[in-house]
C-alpha cells in the first residue's frame, strides 16, 4: 500500500476573494516519494462531497497548468486536488504509469481523510499522458470511485506520439514522404532500441478491467496530439466489452487536446500563460460538462453508457509493428560494413583507391544523418524539421543529397575497380567486400527509409 502521509505547510486554511479555501499539503507517493500539492474546496460547505484528484500529462507538469481545471472542480463543490508532478523517476527517457498510477491512488487516499469530502465519492481526472494513467490507476483499486479524461489516448504511447508528429509537420507544410519516415521506420527504429519509455503500453486491457466503474471519456474537437477520433471508438468498444454500463464518450466543441479554446487545435485563445506560452481559457461547456457529471455520479445517478458523433480527423494513426528487431540492426550493419574500409586502412590490408574511400566516408556520413534526421523530431519536437523548402525538411534535402552521392561514389568505385583489374586476393576481398555489401544493401535501405521520395 502506499502511504498518504500528510503534512499541512501553510499554517491554517483560509478562503480567498474567489471564494475557495487553499490548503498546501505533502503526501507520500510511490516509494514514498514526497510529492506537494494543493487541495482546493468551496469556502462555506457544510456536508460531506465528491473529490478529485488532477492527473497530468506528459513532461514535469507542475500544479499551476491545471490551475484553471482545479478551480472549476472546486467552484462546483468539488473538493480538489492538484500536485506536482514526480521528477523522481520519471523523465525524458524514463517512465512508469505504474508509479504514476500509484501517486495518483496516494492523492485519493489523502482526500478520503480530509474533512468535507465523502471517502466513496474520490475520482481521478487525467488529462492525455494522465489518461493512461488514471485508468489505471482505477483498475487497482476500489476506492477510485469514477475516472474523467480528457485528450486520453486509444493507442500506445509510440503510435499516439508518431500521430502527434505527423499532424504537426503537416501544419507546417510538410509532404507526406517525410511524415511517412517518422510515422514508420523511425518509429520503428524507437522501438527496436528501447529509447521511447513505455512505447509499447496497450490502455486496452486496462479499459476493459473498468466493469463498474463511471468513465467520462472526453476530446477536444480539434485535438491535434492524439488521435481523437480513433482514441474515442477505443475507449467506446473496450468499456463495452467490459460492460460498463456508465461509460459517457464526449467531444469538446471548440476545443484543444487540453479541452481549451482554439481555432485549430495548434493555438490557443486566451487563459493564463503557462511556461512563456498560452493555456488558453477553458472552452465553453466544457468545465460544466464535467462538473455536472461528477456531481451526478456523487448523487448515486451515474448517466448511462452514451456516444457523442465523433469529429473527422484530418490524418490516420499508424501501427508500428511489433518485431522490429532489425529496425535498429539494418543501420548498424551498414555502419559496419561502411567502417570496415578506412578500419583496413589503418592496419595497410589490401589497395587503397580513392573513389572507394569517398564511398565509405559518404556512406558512413548518410546512414547516421538518415537516422538522425527524423529522430531529431521525436527528441526535440518538430521544430528540428524547420526549414521546410519543397515540403521537406532541409536537413532532409541534405541527407537525400546524401543518398545521392552513395550511390554516385559506388557506381564510380566499381567502373575505377573494372579498370584497375586488380588481382583477385584475400587481402582485396577482405578490404572490399564488406563496404561494397553495404553499398548494395544501403540502396534498399534508403528506399525504405524514405530518402528516396
Amino acid at each position: 500500500m502506499v502511504g498518504a502521509l500528510v503534512l499541512l505547510t501553510a499554517p491554517r486554511a483560509h478562503a480567498d476573494e474567489d471564494g475557495l479555501v487553499r490548503q498546501e499539503v505533502t503526501f507520500r507517493g510511490g516509494g514514498g516519494l514526497a510529492l506537494h500539492g494543493t487541495v482546493l474546496s468551496k469556502s462555506g460547505a457544510l456536508d460531506a462531497g465528491p473529490g478529485i484528484v488532477l492527473v497530468g500529462g506528459s513532461g514535469p507538469g507542475p500544479r499551476e497548468e491545471y490551475r484553471q481545471e482545479a478551480e472549476a472542480f472546486a467552484q462546483a463543490g468539488i473538493t480538489t486536488l492538484v500536485y506536482d508532478k514526480r521528477t523522481v523517476g520519471y523523465s525524458r527517457l524514463h517512465t512508469d504509469f505504474g508509479l504514476l498510477a500509484d501517486d495518483a491512488l496516494a492523492g485519493v487516499r489523502l482526500l478520503q481523510s480530509s474533512s468535507g469530502v465523502h471517502p466513496g465519492q474520490v475520482g481521478l481526472w487525467g488529462f492525455s499522458e494522465g489518461g493512461w494513467v488514471a485508468p489505471l490507476a482505477a483498475s487497482r483499486s476500489t476506492d477510485v470511485a469514477f475516472v474523467v479524461t480528457i485528450g486520453g489516448p486509444g493507442y500506445d504511447p509510440l503510435r499516439t506520439q508518431a500521430w502527434n508528429l505527423t499532424t504537426h509537420l503537416q501544419h507546417q507544410g510538410v509532404g507526406g514522404p517525410f511524415r511517412r519516415t517518422v510515422a514508420g521506420p523511425t518509429a520503428q527504429f524507437m522501438a527496436a532500441t528501447g529509447r521511447f519509455p513505455e512505447a509499447g503500453y496497450d490502455p486496452l486491457p486496462v479499459l476493459e478491467r473498468l466493469h463498474r466503474t463511471p468513465v467520462l471519456a472526453l476530446w477536444g474537437d480539434h485535438d491535434t496530439q492524439v488521435p481523437p477520433q480513433e482514441s474515442a471508438q477505443v475507449f467506446r468498444e473496450a468499456l463495452a466489452r467490459a460492460g460498463n454500463p456508465h461509460a459517457v464518450i464526449g467531444f469538446v466543441a471548440d476545443g484543444a487536446h487540453n479541452g481549451h479554446r482554439t481555432s485549430d487545435g495548434f493555438d490557443r485563445i486566451g487563459g493564463p500563460l503557462f511556461q512563456g506560452k498560452k493555456l488558453g481559457e477553458l472552452a465553453p461547456r466544457y468545465a460544466q460538462t464535467m462538473t455536472s457529471w461528477v456531481q451526478a455520479v456523487a448523487t448515486g445517478h451515474p448517466p448511462a453508457s452514451s456516444a457523442a458523433p465523433a469529429p473527422g480527423q484530418t490524418l490516420a494513426s499508424t501501427p508500428v509493428p511489433d518485431h522490429t528487431w532489425y529496425a535498429g540492426l539494418a543501420p548498424a550493419l551498414l555502419l559496419l560494413g561502411f567502417a570496415a574500409y578506412p578500419m583496413s586502412a589503418l592496419l595497410r590490408r589490401g589497395p587503397v583507391l580513392r573513389p572507394v574511400r569517398w564511398l565509405a566516408g559518404l556512406g558512413l556520413l548518410a546512414v547516421v544523418a538518415t537516422v538522425t534526421c527524423p529522430i531529431a523530431v521525436f527528441a526535440a519536437g518538430t521544430g528540428a524539421a524547420t526549414p521546410v523548402v519543397w515540403g521537406r525538411p532541409a536537413s532532409w534535402l541534405v541527407v537525400q543529397a546524401l543518398a545521392v552521392a552513395v550511390v554516385v561514389s559506388a557506381c564510380v568505385s566499381v567502373v575505377a575497380l573494372w579498370r584497375r583489374r586488380l588481382t583477385p586476393s584475400w587481402a582485396v576481398w577482405l578490404r572490399l567486400a564488406p563496404v561494397g555489401l553495404a553499398a548494395v544493401g544501403f540502396v534498399p535501405w534508403a528506399v525504405w527509409w524514405g530518402v528516396a521520395a
